[in-house]
């Protein structure tokens, strides 16, 4: 499905291509010491033009002499341009470190006498050095780790693999001193505490790859953990300011699909701090967080604002609180055209009316549908003028098409901005938490059947009313089928597990992975799910509890 790209003129910093990254290699040699697993770890020069006294794993960038070489030897991936990475790797660990992943032609591996006869220099190649002493890379016995791409916004980048082998006996690291200093052997937790105490320097996708590794006791459990796994693990990190520093994020983690939204191209000019003042985001697109953070709302409900001077729509004004108010007034000024609330929760609708009182404009239409006769009675709303599914809105040019999704409420409704594929969520999709169904009004068939439509709309970002901006919409909307699915499956065992059936003894077993303090919030949708459950002829209710069909 082709999706639209956000335009470039809407951006607020414009758009710089990033510097063209390098394709390179890096080599994890791990063995079993007596914390558990460890890995081999040198010091860069202090004059290195990259990373420049940091602690790395040893690692290059893949020369046309690794191309060659791969072309030549049997073994390993099945294409040799992945084998020129596996080469590489295995070059750079015996330039830097002395340690030669390679076998005598009876299979044994090369020791630390054979190593001594060899140069580590690059006057004379690799490939030829290894065959006049009758030796072969040991490319089979090196696996992928992972992908990383350096972060755009740095002035040198490289494009490398991480593989991971195990040490070979015999062998004895000494670094080159020029490149590498200091070769040592650590645990990852170990190496991550004396990173957070200040006495060892890594680099972000180091300090990644540590993290990932420290879940491994052994060799053997990483090593099986790797032949067992379906995908390469690939991140090109997005750096931001928060707190007023520059972290950097990947893209598992929430403020990334933010990140990518507003500079595109790497740069770092956008703070994820959370605030209640205005934040924007493209040149027609602004986001205030409400000042109502709570367990439910995270650090606030969302208001966006999308338009340009003269003609503003504003979406889920939030609460009635006045200097929220105040801040989304000094954005739409005289110039606020409609208010659209995507559903009627009290966090959502309340400062519509008081809004337009506030900026002049009693007559500006609130936007929306009304709630169901299974709604909460505090919170009736009825807007002034009923939007339908597919019905589009005009704001400053740009259209933005009305799409119902009932499931979290009866009236919810979503907008997509089409020129730029942006999907304004409500409470449909959010980020960093899943939604709440609470019957009667909440629907969890509804609620699915809403995702999947999602799932074949062209979005190319989702803006949520409670966390930053979502990323790969497409993947997040199979995440959460997953999820629900998933759900479902220990909701239904639960069912059929010979507990009581109440809704008590239900959410302890369905819900076990959710801290308890939150299971009374689960049981609303855990009610959800045994409802859809009763439509699909799976479970049946007696008395307030629940059985096997």
């Amino acid at each position: 499905m082709s999706k639209p790209a956000v335009r470039r003129e809407r951006l607020l910093h414009g758009w710089r291509d990033p510097v063209e990254p390098r394709p390179a290699a890096t080599i994890l040699l791990v063995r079993d010491g007596a914390d558990g697993l460890e890995l081999l770890m040198t010091r860069r020069s202090t004059r290195a033009s990259f990373a420049p006294g940091a602690h790395v794993f040893p690692g290059g960038r893949v020369d046309d002499g690794d191309h060659a070489h791969a072309a030549d030897v049997a073994g390993g991936p099945a294409v040799p341009a992945d084998r020129a990475f596996i080469i590489a790797a295995i070059r750079e660990a015996f330039e830097e470190l002395g340690i030669l992943l390679a076998r005598r032609g009876d299979g044994t591996p090369a020791d630390d006498a054979l190593i001594a006869r060899l140069e580590r220099t690059a006057t004379r190649p690799f490939s030829d050095q290894l065959a006049e002493h009758g030796l072969t890379p040991m490319v089979d016995a090196v696996h992928w780790f992972t992908h990383w791409v350096t972060d755009r916004d740095l002035p040198k980048r490289f494009d490398t693999r991480f593989y991971v082998a195990r040490m070979p006996d015999g062998q004895t690291p000494v670094p080159d001193n020029a490149e590498q200093f200091e070769p040592v052997w650590i645990n990852p937790a170990l190496a991550l505490e004396r990173h957070e105490r200040g006495d060892f320097d890594m680099i972000f996708p180091t300090i990644r790859t540590l993290r990932q590794l420290r879940q491994h006791r052994d060799v053997e459990s990483l090593l099986a953990s790797l032949a067992a796994r379906e995908d390469i693990w690939r991140s090109c990190p997005r750096a931001g300011y928060r707190g007023g520093a520059v972290e950097r994020f990947c893209e598992d983690e929430a403020p990334y699909g933010e990140l990518e939204l507003v500079t595109p191209d790497g740069r770092i000019e956008h703070d994820l701090t959370w605030r209640h003042e205005p934040v924007r985001l493209l040149d027609h697109v602004w986001r205030i967080t409400a000042p109502n953070p709570g367990r439910m709302t995270g650090p606030g409900t969302n208001t966006y604002v999308v338009g340009t001077p003269g003609d503003f729509l504003v979406i889920d004004p939030g609460p009635d609180i006045d200097e929220h108010l105040q801040r989304i007034a000094g954005i739409v000024g005289d110039g606020l055209s409609a208010i659209l609330c995507t559903h009627a929760h009290p966090d959502h609708y309340p400062g519509a009316r008081p809004l337009r009182e506030l900026v002049g404009k009693p007559d500006c239409p609130i936007l929306g549908r009304p709630t169901g006769p299974n709604f909460n009675p505090a919170w009736t709303f009825v807007p002034d003028r009923t939007v339908e599914d597919g019905d589009r809105l005009t704001v400053a040019g740009d259209t933005l098409r009305v799409l119902h999704t009932p499931g979290h409420a009866s009236n919810h409704v979503c907008l997509l901005l089409e020129q730029d594929g942006l999907l304004f969520s409500g409470d449909h999709i959010l980020n960093g938490s899943t939604t709440v169904i609470d019957p009667p009004d909440g629907d969890m068939k509804a609620y699915l059947d809403a995702l999947h439509r999602l799932a074949g709309e062209p979005i190319t970002f989702i803006l949520p009313a409670h966390g930053h901006v979502l990323r790969d919409p497409h993947g997040e909307i199979r995440r959460l089928i997953r999820h629900r699915l998933g759900r479902e499956a220990k909701i239904l065992a639960a069912v059929g597990a010979g507990t009581d059936g109440s809704l008590d003894s239900l959410v302890e077993i369905a819900y076990d992975d959710v801290d308890p303090i939150l299971h009374g919030v689960a049981k609303r949708s855990l009610t959800a799910h045994l409802h859809k459950l009763a439509v699909d002829g799976l479970a049946v209710e007696t008395d307030g509890r629940w059985h096997p069909s």
